[in-house]
Protein backbone atom coordinates (compact mmCIF):
# COMPACT_ATOMS: atom_id res chain seq x y z
CA UNK A 1 0.00 0.00 0.00
CA UNK A 2 1.51 3.34 -1.07
CA UNK A 3 1.54 6.55 0.92
CA UNK A 4 -1.56 7.99 -0.78
CA UNK A 5 -3.53 4.87 0.15
CA UNK A 6 -2.50 5.23 3.78
CA UNK A 7 -3.48 8.92 3.66
CA UNK A 8 -6.91 8.08 2.25
CA UNK A 9 -7.45 5.36 4.83
CA UNK A 10 -6.47 7.69 7.65
CA UNK A 11 -8.75 10.44 6.41
CA UNK A 12 -11.70 8.08 6.15
CA UNK A 13 -10.98 6.87 9.66
CA UNK A 14 -11.05 10.48 10.92
CA UNK A 15 -14.32 11.10 9.09
CA UNK A 16 -15.80 8.00 10.67
CA UNK A 17 -14.49 9.14 14.04
CA UNK A 18 -16.25 12.49 13.70
CA UNK A 19 -19.60 11.09 12.63
CA UNK A 20 -19.75 7.95 14.78
CA UNK A 21 -21.33 7.64 18.22
CA UNK A 22 -18.14 5.84 19.35
CA UNK A 23 -16.43 9.24 19.37
CA UNK A 24 -17.88 9.78 22.87
CA UNK A 25 -15.17 7.49 24.22
CA UNK A 26 -12.33 9.52 22.69
CA UNK A 27 -10.75 12.60 24.27
CA UNK A 28 -11.79 15.96 22.91
CA UNK A 29 -15.15 14.79 21.55
CA UNK A 30 -18.23 14.82 23.79
CA UNK A 31 -20.95 12.23 23.66
CA UNK A 32 -23.08 13.67 20.85
CA UNK A 33 -25.69 10.91 20.98
CA UNK A 34 -26.35 11.09 17.25
CA UNK A 35 -29.73 9.52 16.54
CA UNK A 36 -29.86 6.20 14.77
CA UNK A 37 -32.80 4.96 12.70
CA UNK A 38 -33.87 2.79 15.65
CA UNK A 39 -33.83 5.74 18.04
CA UNK A 40 -35.79 7.87 15.56
CA UNK A 41 -38.36 5.12 15.26
CA UNK A 42 -38.50 4.88 19.03
CA UNK A 43 -39.10 8.61 19.31
CA UNK A 44 -41.77 8.51 16.66
CA UNK A 45 -43.63 5.92 18.72
CA UNK A 46 -43.42 8.17 21.82
CA UNK A 47 -41.68 5.55 23.98
CA UNK A 48 -38.90 6.39 26.48
CA UNK A 49 -37.84 9.63 24.82
CA UNK A 50 -34.70 10.93 26.55
CA UNK A 51 -31.89 13.41 26.09
CA UNK A 52 -28.66 14.51 27.73
CA UNK A 53 -28.14 17.32 30.18
CA UNK A 54 -24.94 18.99 29.02
CA UNK A 55 -22.26 21.13 30.58
CA UNK A 56 -19.69 22.73 28.26
CA UNK A 57 -21.07 20.56 25.51
CA UNK A 58 -20.35 17.36 27.43
CA UNK A 59 -23.15 15.01 28.45
CA UNK A 60 -23.45 14.81 32.24
CA UNK A 61 -26.37 12.41 32.49
CA UNK A 62 -29.55 11.36 30.70
CA UNK A 63 -33.03 12.37 31.73
CA UNK A 64 -36.39 11.17 30.47
CA UNK A 65 -39.60 12.90 29.54
CA UNK A 66 -42.27 13.00 32.21
CA UNK A 67 -46.00 12.73 31.68
CA UNK A 68 -46.74 16.22 32.91
CA UNK A 69 -43.79 18.05 31.35
CA UNK A 70 -42.30 17.99 27.85
CA UNK A 71 -38.71 16.88 27.61
CA UNK A 72 -37.40 20.14 26.13
CA UNK A 73 -39.07 22.18 28.86
CA UNK A 74 -37.66 19.95 31.58
CA UNK A 75 -34.14 20.09 30.16
CA UNK A 76 -34.32 23.88 29.83
CA UNK A 77 -35.35 24.31 33.48
CA UNK A 78 -32.64 21.99 34.81
CA UNK A 79 -30.03 23.61 32.58
CA UNK A 80 -30.88 27.12 33.84
CA UNK A 81 -30.50 26.05 37.48
CA UNK A 82 -27.29 24.19 36.68
CA UNK A 83 -25.79 27.21 34.92
CA UNK A 84 -26.73 29.39 37.89
CA UNK A 85 -24.83 27.27 40.38
CA UNK A 86 -21.99 26.55 37.93
CA UNK A 87 -21.26 30.23 37.30
CA UNK A 88 -20.98 30.81 41.05
CA UNK A 89 -18.68 27.82 41.42
CA UNK A 90 -16.37 28.58 38.50
CA UNK A 91 -15.98 32.32 39.15
CA UNK A 92 -14.74 31.89 42.75
CA UNK A 93 -11.88 29.51 43.49
CA UNK A 94 -12.71 29.46 47.22
CA UNK A 95 -16.24 28.14 46.66
CA UNK A 96 -16.88 24.43 47.01
CA UNK A 97 -19.96 22.45 46.02
CA UNK A 98 -21.96 20.06 48.14
CA UNK A 99 -24.41 17.53 46.71
CA UNK A 100 -27.27 15.79 48.46
CA UNK A 101 -30.60 14.11 47.79
CA UNK A 102 -33.79 14.41 49.82
CA UNK A 103 -37.07 12.59 49.49
CA UNK A 104 -39.98 14.83 48.55
CA UNK A 105 -42.83 14.07 50.97
CA UNK A 106 -45.52 14.96 48.41
CA UNK A 107 -44.30 13.11 45.32
CA UNK A 108 -42.17 10.57 47.17
CA UNK A 109 -39.40 11.25 44.60
CA UNK A 110 -35.75 11.98 45.46
CA UNK A 111 -34.77 15.62 44.90
CA UNK A 112 -31.17 16.57 44.09
CA UNK A 113 -29.76 19.70 45.73
CA UNK A 114 -26.50 21.50 44.92
CA UNK A 115 -25.06 24.00 47.43
CA UNK A 116 -22.18 26.46 46.98
CA UNK A 117 -20.21 26.98 50.23
CA UNK A 118 -17.31 29.43 50.74
CA UNK A 119 -14.07 28.69 52.56
CA UNK A 120 -15.59 29.55 55.94
CA UNK A 121 -18.47 27.15 55.48
CA UNK A 122 -21.04 29.83 54.77
CA UNK A 123 -23.78 29.00 52.28
CA UNK A 124 -23.40 31.12 49.17
CA UNK A 125 -26.15 29.62 47.02
CA UNK A 126 -28.32 26.54 46.96
CA UNK A 127 -30.58 25.20 44.18
CA UNK A 128 -32.90 22.27 43.85
CA UNK A 129 -31.60 20.93 40.59
CA UNK A 130 -34.18 18.28 39.74
CA UNK A 131 -36.40 15.46 40.85
CA UNK A 132 -35.47 11.93 39.79
CA UNK A 133 -38.51 10.20 38.26
CA UNK A 134 -39.37 6.59 37.62
CA UNK A 135 -38.69 7.07 33.91
CA UNK A 136 -35.21 8.37 34.72
CA UNK A 137 -34.59 5.16 36.63
CA UNK A 138 -36.06 3.06 33.81
CA UNK A 139 -33.44 4.45 31.43
CA UNK A 140 -30.75 2.51 33.31
CA UNK A 141 -32.94 -0.22 34.74
CA UNK A 142 -32.20 0.66 38.39
CA UNK A 143 -34.16 1.89 41.39
CA UNK A 144 -34.93 5.55 42.12
CA UNK A 145 -32.34 5.76 44.91
CA UNK A 146 -29.63 4.15 42.83
CA UNK A 147 -30.41 6.43 39.88
CA UNK A 148 -30.26 9.48 42.14
CA UNK A 149 -26.86 8.34 43.43
CA UNK A 150 -25.62 7.87 39.86
CA UNK A 151 -26.76 11.37 38.88
CA UNK A 152 -25.10 12.87 41.97
CA UNK A 153 -21.84 11.13 41.11
CA UNK A 154 -21.93 12.12 37.44
CA UNK A 155 -22.83 15.69 38.36
CA UNK A 156 -19.96 15.98 40.83
CA UNK A 157 -17.44 14.55 38.35
CA UNK A 158 -18.66 16.82 35.55
CA UNK A 159 -18.42 20.01 37.60
CA UNK A 160 -14.95 19.09 38.88
CA UNK A 161 -13.80 18.41 35.31
CA UNK A 162 -15.26 21.73 34.16
CA UNK A 163 -13.22 23.54 36.85
CA UNK A 164 -10.03 21.64 36.00
CA UNK A 165 -10.38 22.41 32.26
CA UNK A 166 -10.35 26.12 33.08
CA UNK A 167 -7.05 26.00 34.93
CA UNK A 168 -4.25 27.99 33.20
CA UNK A 169 -1.93 24.98 33.01
CA UNK A 170 -4.57 22.85 31.30
CA UNK A 171 -5.47 25.67 28.91
CA UNK A 172 -1.80 26.19 28.02
CA UNK A 173 -1.25 22.48 27.41
CA UNK A 174 -4.32 22.23 25.18
CA UNK A 175 -3.28 25.32 23.24
CA UNK A 176 -0.07 23.45 22.43
CA UNK A 177 -2.08 20.43 21.35
CA UNK A 178 -4.23 22.66 19.16
CA UNK A 179 -1.17 24.27 17.53
CA UNK A 180 0.40 20.86 16.91
CA UNK A 181 -2.86 19.58 15.46
CA UNK A 182 -3.10 22.60 13.17
CA UNK A 183 0.48 22.11 11.94
CA UNK A 184 -0.21 18.43 11.33
CA UNK A 185 -3.36 19.32 9.40
CA UNK A 186 -1.36 21.69 7.18
CA UNK A 187 1.37 19.11 6.50
CA UNK A 188 -1.09 16.31 5.71
CA UNK A 189 -3.15 18.69 3.58
CA UNK A 190 -0.07 19.61 1.54
CA UNK A 191 0.74 15.94 1.00
CA UNK A 192 -2.82 15.23 -0.09
CA UNK A 193 -2.72 18.26 -2.41
CA UNK A 194 0.42 16.85 -4.03
CA UNK A 195 -1.27 13.51 -4.65
CA UNK A 196 -4.38 15.31 -5.89
CA UNK A 197 -2.33 17.15 -8.51
CA UNK A 198 -0.73 13.89 -9.62
CA UNK A 199 -4.12 12.20 -9.77
CA UNK A 200 -5.56 15.07 -11.81
CA UNK A 201 -2.59 14.93 -14.18
CA UNK A 202 -3.06 11.18 -14.61
CA UNK A 203 -6.75 11.72 -15.40
CA UNK A 204 -5.86 14.33 -18.02
CA UNK A 205 -3.31 12.03 -19.66
CA UNK A 206 -5.72 9.11 -19.71
CA UNK A 207 -8.52 11.28 -21.15
CA UNK A 208 -6.29 12.46 -23.99
CA UNK A 209 -4.96 8.96 -24.70
CA UNK A 210 -8.18 6.95 -24.58
CA UNK A 211 -9.84 9.31 -27.04
CA UNK A 212 -7.71 7.74 -29.80
CA UNK A 213 -9.61 5.07 -31.72
CA UNK A 214 -6.51 3.72 -33.46
CA UNK A 215 -5.35 1.74 -30.43
CA UNK A 216 -6.29 -1.93 -30.00
CA UNK A 217 -9.51 -2.59 -28.10
CA UNK A 218 -7.64 -4.17 -25.17
CA UNK A 219 -5.52 -1.02 -24.81
CA UNK A 220 -8.57 1.23 -24.87
CA UNK A 221 -10.35 -0.86 -22.24
CA UNK A 222 -7.26 -0.87 -20.04
CA UNK A 223 -7.06 2.92 -20.31
CA UNK A 224 -10.75 3.26 -19.37
CA UNK A 225 -10.19 0.96 -16.41
CA UNK A 226 -7.23 3.02 -15.24
CA UNK A 227 -9.23 6.24 -15.69
CA UNK A 228 -12.06 4.94 -13.50
CA UNK A 229 -9.62 3.82 -10.80
CA UNK A 230 -7.86 7.18 -10.97
CA UNK A 231 -11.22 8.95 -10.70
CA UNK A 232 -12.03 6.94 -7.56
CA UNK A 233 -8.64 7.81 -6.08
CA UNK A 234 -9.15 11.49 -6.93
CA UNK A 235 -12.56 11.60 -5.20
CA UNK A 236 -11.21 9.81 -2.15
CA UNK A 237 -8.37 12.30 -1.95
CA UNK A 238 -10.93 15.11 -2.02
CA UNK A 239 -12.78 13.35 0.80
CA UNK A 240 -9.51 13.01 2.69
CA UNK A 241 -8.82 16.73 2.30
CA UNK A 242 -12.26 17.63 3.62
CA UNK A 243 -12.03 15.08 6.45
CA UNK A 244 -8.64 16.39 7.58
CA UNK A 245 -9.83 19.98 7.91
CA UNK A 246 -13.28 19.15 9.25
CA UNK A 247 -12.12 16.53 11.72
CA UNK A 248 -9.10 18.55 12.84
CA UNK A 249 -11.15 21.70 13.35
CA UNK A 250 -13.78 19.84 15.38
CA UNK A 251 -11.05 18.22 17.45
CA UNK A 252 -9.51 21.63 18.25
CA UNK A 253 -12.92 23.02 19.16
CA UNK A 254 -13.45 20.07 21.49
CA UNK A 255 -10.24 20.77 23.42
CA UNK A 256 -11.60 23.86 25.16
CA UNK A 257 -14.76 24.13 27.28
CA UNK A 258 -15.54 27.54 25.80
CA UNK A 259 -15.75 26.19 22.22
CA UNK A 260 -17.06 22.69 22.84
CA UNK A 261 -20.65 23.90 22.55
CA UNK A 262 -19.82 25.29 19.11
CA UNK A 263 -18.39 21.90 18.17
CA UNK A 264 -21.63 20.25 19.27
CA UNK A 265 -23.69 22.79 17.30
CA UNK A 266 -21.67 22.21 14.12
CA UNK A 267 -21.84 18.43 14.33
CA UNK A 268 -25.55 18.48 15.19
CA UNK A 269 -26.34 20.75 12.23
CA UNK A 270 -24.33 18.81 9.63
CA UNK A 271 -24.83 15.24 10.82
CA UNK A 272 -27.59 14.47 8.30
CA UNK A 273 -25.83 16.24 5.36
CA UNK A 274 -22.65 14.36 6.30
CA UNK A 275 -24.45 11.05 6.21
CA UNK A 276 -26.18 11.85 2.94
CA UNK A 277 -22.88 13.07 1.48
CA UNK A 278 -21.19 9.87 2.61
CA UNK A 279 -23.90 7.75 0.99
CA UNK A 280 -23.65 9.81 -2.21
CA UNK A 281 -19.87 9.52 -2.35
CA UNK A 282 -20.01 5.82 -1.54
CA UNK A 283 -22.54 5.26 -4.33
CA UNK A 284 -20.40 7.21 -6.80
CA UNK A 285 -17.24 5.31 -5.84
CA UNK A 286 -19.07 1.96 -6.04
CA UNK A 287 -20.40 2.78 -9.52
CA UNK A 288 -16.94 3.83 -10.71
CA UNK A 289 -15.42 0.64 -9.33
CA UNK A 290 -18.09 -1.35 -11.16
CA UNK A 291 -17.15 0.54 -14.33
CA UNK A 292 -13.53 -0.53 -13.82
CA UNK A 293 -14.59 -4.16 -13.31
CA UNK A 294 -16.74 -4.05 -16.45
CA UNK A 295 -13.83 -2.66 -18.48
CA UNK A 296 -11.52 -5.29 -17.01
CA UNK A 297 -13.91 -8.13 -17.86
CA UNK A 298 -14.51 -6.75 -21.35
CA UNK A 299 -10.75 -6.46 -21.89
CA UNK A 300 -10.28 -10.14 -21.01
CA UNK A 301 -13.05 -11.15 -23.43
CA UNK A 302 -11.64 -9.02 -26.24
CA UNK A 303 -8.09 -10.29 -25.66
CA UNK A 304 -9.19 -13.92 -25.71
CA UNK A 305 -11.41 -13.30 -28.80
CA UNK A 306 -14.47 -14.62 -27.00
CA UNK A 307 -16.65 -11.99 -28.62
CA UNK A 308 -15.86 -12.10 -32.31
CA UNK A 309 -12.66 -13.62 -33.69
CA UNK A 310 -12.95 -11.85 -37.06
CA UNK A 311 -11.20 -8.64 -36.13
CA UNK A 312 -10.39 -6.01 -33.57
CA UNK A 313 -12.75 -3.45 -35.05
CA UNK A 314 -15.76 -5.70 -34.63
CA UNK A 315 -14.67 -6.45 -31.07
CA UNK A 316 -14.39 -2.73 -30.40
CA UNK A 317 -17.93 -2.10 -31.63
CA UNK A 318 -19.48 -4.92 -29.65
CA UNK A 319 -17.48 -4.26 -26.49
CA UNK A 320 -18.40 -0.58 -26.55
CA UNK A 321 -22.07 -1.47 -26.95
CA UNK A 322 -22.13 -4.20 -24.28
CA UNK A 323 -20.10 -2.19 -21.79
CA UNK A 324 -22.21 0.91 -22.42
CA UNK A 325 -25.48 -0.92 -21.80
CA UNK A 326 -24.04 -2.71 -18.74
CA UNK A 327 -22.78 0.57 -17.30
CA UNK A 328 -26.21 2.12 -17.80
CA UNK A 329 -27.82 -0.74 -15.87
CA UNK A 330 -25.21 -0.47 -13.10
CA UNK A 331 -25.74 3.30 -12.89
CA UNK A 332 -29.52 3.03 -12.57
CA UNK A 333 -29.25 0.18 -10.06
CA UNK A 334 -26.54 1.93 -8.03
CA UNK A 335 -28.51 5.18 -7.83
CA UNK A 336 -31.63 3.26 -6.75
CA UNK A 337 -29.75 1.43 -3.99
CA UNK A 338 -28.08 4.69 -2.93
CA UNK A 339 -31.46 6.42 -2.61
CA UNK A 340 -32.80 3.58 -0.44
CA UNK A 341 -29.71 3.67 1.79
CA UNK A 342 -29.99 7.46 2.10
CA UNK A 343 -33.62 7.14 3.19
CA UNK A 344 -32.67 4.49 5.73
CA UNK A 345 -29.82 6.65 7.06
CA UNK A 346 -32.12 9.60 7.77
CA UNK A 347 -34.53 7.31 9.60
CA UNK A 348 -37.18 6.56 6.99
CA UNK A 349 -38.61 3.04 7.21
CA UNK A 350 -38.00 1.68 3.72
CA UNK A 351 -39.93 -1.56 4.29
CA UNK A 352 -43.29 -0.11 3.21
CA UNK A 353 -41.53 1.70 0.36
CA UNK A 354 -40.08 -1.57 -0.96
CA UNK A 355 -43.44 -3.30 -0.65
CA UNK A 356 -45.18 -0.42 -2.43
CA UNK A 357 -42.49 -0.33 -5.10
CA UNK A 358 -43.00 -4.06 -5.72
CA UNK A 359 -46.73 -3.62 -6.19
CA UNK A 360 -46.27 -0.59 -8.41
CA UNK A 361 -43.62 -2.42 -10.41
CA UNK A 362 -45.94 -5.38 -10.96
CA UNK A 363 -48.71 -3.06 -12.11
CA UNK A 364 -46.36 -1.19 -14.43
CA UNK A 365 -45.07 -4.46 -15.88
CA UNK A 366 -48.60 -5.42 -16.85
CA UNK A 367 -49.21 -2.02 -18.41
CA UNK A 368 -45.81 -1.84 -20.12
CA UNK A 369 -45.61 -5.06 -22.07
CA UNK A 370 -44.19 -3.24 -25.10
CA UNK A 371 -41.35 -1.89 -22.97
CA UNK A 372 -40.59 -5.40 -21.69
CA UNK A 373 -40.69 -6.69 -25.26
CA UNK A 374 -38.27 -3.93 -26.30
CA UNK A 375 -35.90 -4.81 -23.45
CA UNK A 376 -35.91 -8.53 -24.24
CA UNK A 377 -35.32 -7.95 -27.95
CA UNK A 378 -32.56 -5.46 -27.12
CA UNK A 379 -30.90 -8.03 -24.88
CA UNK A 380 -30.86 -10.62 -27.68
CA UNK A 381 -29.63 -8.04 -30.20
CA UNK A 382 -26.61 -7.39 -27.98
CA UNK A 383 -26.12 -11.06 -27.07
CA UNK A 384 -26.22 -12.25 -30.69
CA UNK A 385 -24.19 -9.30 -31.97
CA UNK A 386 -26.72 -8.43 -34.66
CA UNK A 387 -25.33 -4.91 -34.77
CA UNK A 388 -23.48 -2.49 -32.50
CA UNK A 389 -22.87 1.22 -32.08
CA UNK A 390 -20.91 2.40 -35.13
CA UNK A 391 -22.49 -0.08 -37.57
CA UNK A 392 -24.49 1.00 -40.60
CA UNK A 393 -27.75 -0.91 -40.80
CA UNK A 394 -30.92 -0.94 -42.89
CA UNK A 395 -34.23 -1.85 -41.27
CA UNK A 396 -37.65 -1.61 -42.88
CA UNK A 397 -37.51 1.50 -45.09
CA UNK A 398 -34.80 3.40 -43.15
CA UNK A 399 -31.05 3.07 -42.90
CA UNK A 400 -28.22 4.88 -41.19
CA UNK A 401 -25.37 4.80 -38.69
CA UNK A 402 -26.17 3.31 -35.28
CA UNK A 403 -25.44 6.28 -33.04
CA UNK A 404 -26.91 5.05 -29.75
CA UNK A 405 -28.61 1.94 -28.43
CA UNK A 406 -29.81 0.50 -25.15
CA UNK A 407 -32.17 -2.24 -24.07
CA UNK A 408 -35.21 -0.25 -25.22
CA UNK A 409 -34.37 1.73 -28.37
CA UNK A 410 -31.92 2.01 -31.25
CA UNK A 411 -31.12 5.41 -32.73
CA UNK A 412 -29.91 5.82 -36.34
CA UNK A 413 -28.43 8.86 -38.06
CA UNK A 414 -29.38 8.77 -41.74
CA UNK A 415 -27.63 10.39 -44.72
CA UNK A 416 -29.62 13.62 -44.27
CA UNK A 417 -28.56 13.93 -40.63
CA UNK A 418 -31.93 12.97 -39.17
CA UNK A 419 -31.90 11.03 -35.89
CA UNK A 420 -34.30 8.11 -36.22
CA UNK A 421 -35.43 6.31 -33.05
CA UNK A 422 -36.72 2.75 -33.43
CA UNK A 423 -38.04 0.54 -30.57
CA UNK A 424 -36.04 -2.66 -30.35
CA UNK A 425 -39.21 -4.72 -30.70
CA UNK A 426 -39.50 -3.34 -34.26
CA UNK A 427 -35.99 -4.49 -35.22
CA UNK A 428 -37.16 -7.67 -36.95
CA UNK A 429 -35.32 -7.88 -40.29
CA UNK A 430 -32.03 -5.96 -40.10
CA UNK A 431 -29.37 -5.66 -42.80
CA UNK A 432 -25.95 -4.94 -41.28
CA UNK A 433 -23.83 -3.17 -43.90
CA UNK A 434 -20.64 -3.10 -41.85
CA UNK A 435 -20.34 -6.40 -40.00
CA UNK A 436 -16.79 -7.82 -40.33
CA UNK A 437 -16.36 -6.59 -43.93
CA UNK A 438 -18.22 -4.70 -46.66
CA UNK A 439 -18.48 -4.83 -50.44
CA UNK A 440 -18.57 -2.19 -53.14
CA UNK A 441 -21.00 -3.41 -55.81
CA UNK A 442 -20.39 -1.52 -59.07
CA UNK A 443 -22.42 -1.68 -62.28
CA UNK A 444 -20.39 -0.10 -65.12
CA UNK A 445 -22.23 0.67 -68.40
CA UNK A 446 -20.47 0.71 -71.80
CA UNK A 447 -21.97 1.27 -75.24
CA UNK A 448 -22.79 -1.58 -77.58
CA UNK A 449 -20.25 -0.30 -80.11
CA UNK A 450 -17.30 -0.65 -77.68
CA UNK A 451 -15.05 -3.73 -77.76
CA UNK A 452 -16.16 -5.61 -74.65
CA UNK A 453 -12.81 -7.37 -74.19
CA UNK A 454 -11.00 -4.02 -74.26
CA UNK A 455 -13.42 -2.60 -71.65
CA UNK A 456 -12.89 -5.62 -69.40
CA UNK A 457 -9.11 -5.28 -69.71
CA UNK A 458 -9.24 -1.59 -68.78
CA UNK A 459 -11.44 -2.32 -65.76
CA UNK A 460 -8.98 -5.01 -64.60
CA UNK A 461 -6.12 -2.57 -65.12
CA UNK A 462 -7.81 0.07 -62.89
CA UNK A 463 -8.45 -2.59 -60.24
CA UNK A 464 -4.77 -3.67 -60.23
CA UNK A 465 -3.57 -0.08 -60.02
CA UNK A 466 -5.90 0.76 -57.17
CA UNK A 467 -4.98 -2.23 -55.01
CA UNK A 468 -1.30 -1.47 -55.62
CA UNK A 469 -1.79 2.06 -54.28
CA UNK A 470 -0.56 2.27 -50.68
CA UNK A 471 -3.35 4.66 -49.73
CA UNK A 472 -6.04 2.17 -50.72
CA UNK A 473 -4.37 -1.18 -50.04
CA UNK A 474 -5.40 -1.18 -46.36
CA UNK A 475 -9.02 -0.48 -47.19
CA UNK A 476 -9.34 -3.18 -49.90
CA UNK A 477 -9.29 -6.67 -48.39
CA UNK A 478 -9.07 -8.76 -51.56
CA UNK A 479 -8.38 -8.54 -55.28
CA UNK A 480 -11.37 -6.84 -57.00
CA UNK A 481 -13.54 -9.27 -58.91
CA UNK A 482 -14.56 -8.30 -62.44
CA UNK A 483 -17.57 -10.59 -62.88
CA UNK A 484 -18.09 -9.79 -66.57
CA UNK A 485 -21.10 -8.74 -68.62
CA UNK A 486 -24.10 -8.65 -66.30
CA UNK A 487 -26.90 -7.15 -68.42
CA UNK A 488 -27.95 -5.63 -71.75
CA UNK A 489 -29.78 -2.46 -70.91
CA UNK A 490 -31.05 0.77 -72.41
CA UNK A 491 -27.71 2.42 -71.80
CA UNK A 492 -25.66 -0.41 -73.23
CA UNK A 493 -23.77 -3.34 -71.80
CA UNK A 494 -23.47 -3.49 -67.97
CA UNK A 495 -20.27 -4.94 -66.48
CA UNK A 496 -20.41 -6.01 -62.78
CA UNK A 497 -17.49 -5.47 -60.35
CA UNK A 498 -17.20 -6.54 -56.70
CA UNK A 499 -14.61 -5.06 -54.33
CA UNK A 500 -14.29 -6.46 -50.77
CA UNK A 501 -13.40 -3.66 -48.35
CA UNK A 502 -13.02 -2.83 -44.71
CA UNK A 503 -16.35 -2.13 -42.94
CA UNK A 504 -17.85 1.23 -43.88
CA UNK A 505 -15.17 1.82 -46.55
CA UNK A 506 -17.16 0.51 -49.52
CA UNK A 507 -18.48 3.95 -50.45
CA UNK A 508 -15.03 5.59 -50.40
CA UNK A 509 -13.54 2.77 -52.47
CA UNK A 510 -16.44 2.83 -54.97
CA UNK A 511 -16.13 6.58 -55.50
CA UNK A 512 -12.38 6.37 -56.10
CA UNK A 513 -12.77 3.39 -58.44
CA UNK A 514 -15.34 5.25 -60.54
CA UNK A 515 -13.09 8.31 -60.73
CA UNK A 516 -10.09 6.29 -61.92
CA UNK A 517 -12.20 4.31 -64.41
CA UNK A 518 -13.63 7.50 -65.91
CA UNK A 519 -10.12 8.87 -66.43
CA UNK A 520 -8.96 5.60 -68.00
CA UNK A 521 -12.01 5.37 -70.29
CA UNK A 522 -11.48 8.97 -71.43
CA UNK A 523 -7.86 8.21 -72.31
CA UNK A 524 -8.93 5.13 -74.26
CA UNK A 525 -11.76 6.99 -76.02
CA UNK A 526 -14.50 4.87 -74.48
CA UNK A 527 -17.55 6.98 -73.66
CA UNK A 528 -19.87 6.41 -70.73
CA UNK A 529 -23.25 5.91 -72.45
CA UNK A 530 -26.23 8.09 -71.74
CA UNK A 531 -29.83 6.80 -71.63
CA UNK A 532 -30.96 6.75 -75.29
CA UNK A 533 -33.84 5.74 -77.58
CA UNK A 534 -33.41 4.34 -81.08
CA UNK A 535 -36.09 4.03 -83.80
CA UNK A 536 -35.49 1.83 -86.90
CA UNK A 537 -37.41 2.36 -90.14
CA UNK A 538 -37.75 -0.07 -93.06
CA UNK A 539 -36.98 1.89 -96.25
CA UNK A 540 -39.13 -0.43 -98.40
CA UNK A 541 -42.35 0.82 -96.77
CA UNK A 542 -43.97 4.10 -97.77
CA UNK A 543 -43.85 6.85 -95.21
CA UNK A 544 -47.65 7.11 -95.21
CA UNK A 545 -48.08 3.54 -94.04
CA UNK A 546 -45.61 4.11 -91.22
CA UNK A 547 -47.45 7.20 -90.10
CA UNK A 548 -50.82 5.44 -90.26
CA UNK A 549 -49.45 2.38 -88.50
CA UNK A 550 -50.31 0.13 -91.44
CA UNK A 551 -46.91 -1.34 -92.11
CA UNK A 552 -46.78 -4.85 -93.46
CA UNK A 553 -44.86 -6.82 -90.83
CA UNK A 554 -45.05 -10.07 -92.74
CA UNK A 555 -44.02 -8.80 -96.13
CA UNK A 556 -40.74 -7.56 -97.43
CA UNK A 557 -40.42 -4.79 -94.90
CA UNK A 558 -40.71 -4.52 -91.05
CA UNK A 559 -41.28 -1.64 -88.63
CA UNK A 560 -39.29 -1.94 -85.37
CA UNK A 561 -39.20 0.46 -82.45
CA UNK A 562 -37.12 -0.04 -79.29
CA UNK A 563 -36.66 2.08 -76.19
Amino acid sequence: MNFSSWTIAGAIAIASWVTSPVQAQLPGFPNLNLPTPDSLKQKSEDTAVSDCLRLDGRCLFEIARTEDQPLAERIQGIDQRLQDITSTYLKNDTVELEFRQELDPKSNLPNIYVSAVDGRGNLVKEVRLMSVTDKDADLKGVSLEDRADQILQQLEQGLEQAQQERQPKVITRRVGIAVGTGMGMIVISLVISYWQSRSKQSKTELESSHSSSADPISTQLHQKQQWNLTEVQHRLLQLAQAAIWTGGSLFILGLFPYTRTLQLLIVSSVKIPLRLGGVGLGTYVAIRLCYALIDRFSSVLATNHLLTPEGDRRSRLRVSTVSGVTKSIVTVGGIGVGVLIALAVVGVDIGPLLAGAGIIGFALSLASQNVIKDALNGFFIILEDQYAIGDVIAVANVSGLVENMNLRITQLRDAEGRLITIPNSEMKIVANLSSTWSRADLSIPVTYQVDVNQALELINQVAREMIADQNWREQILDQPQVLGVDDFGSRGITIRVWIKTQPLKQWDVAREFRRRLKVTFDQAGIPIPLPQQEVWFNNNLPMESLVNGQGDRKGQGEYIKTD
